[in-house]
């Protein structure tokens, strides 16, 4: 596994134990943690109202609040890289593919069964719906 893939794990359980426990972001890094890791998370919560809006819009039959946490968490970080990667540090952003890739690969890990394919199928049809023409 990259680097740069290990540093994005961690902005996720970052996200995603700030989200469970309401603890500031800086107090779940330690002096280790890398800016990217740092940046990636920060930025994450602070579009998370957009991100969660996304989620919700796509996720059919289910609110925000009754997906796992860490679903959520690997979701947000993973359409921040997509949507956004003018708020993420570094010369080259993950493409859109790369970042649902990575995402599938930690639910795989860290979730449940179904996690994987509730995860690809959303941000896949973010992909979808954001990168085709609209007929006009």
């Amino acid at each position: 596994m990259s680097r740069r893939s290990e540093q994005r794990r961690e902005a996720v359980f970052a996200v995603y134990q700030h989200d469970v426990t309401g603890r500031p972001l800086h107090d779940l890094f330690d002096g280790q943690t890398s800016l990217f890791t740092r940046s990636l998370a920060h930025a994450t919560t602070d579009v998370q109202p957009e991100l969660d809006e996304l989620i919700g819009t796509y996720a059919k039959g289910w609110t925000i609040s009754r997906i796992a946490p860490l679903e959520r968490a690997i979701m947000r970080v993973a359409l921040l890289e997509m949507l956004h990667p003018d708020l993420v540090p570094g010369d080259s952003p993950i493409p859109a593919e790369g970042a649902i890739s990575e995402a599938v690969d930690t639910a795989k890990k860290f979730c449940g069964a179904d996690a994987p394919g509730f995860v690809n199928g959303i941000l896949g049809a973010v992909l979808r719906d954001r990168t085709t023409p609209v007929d006009g």
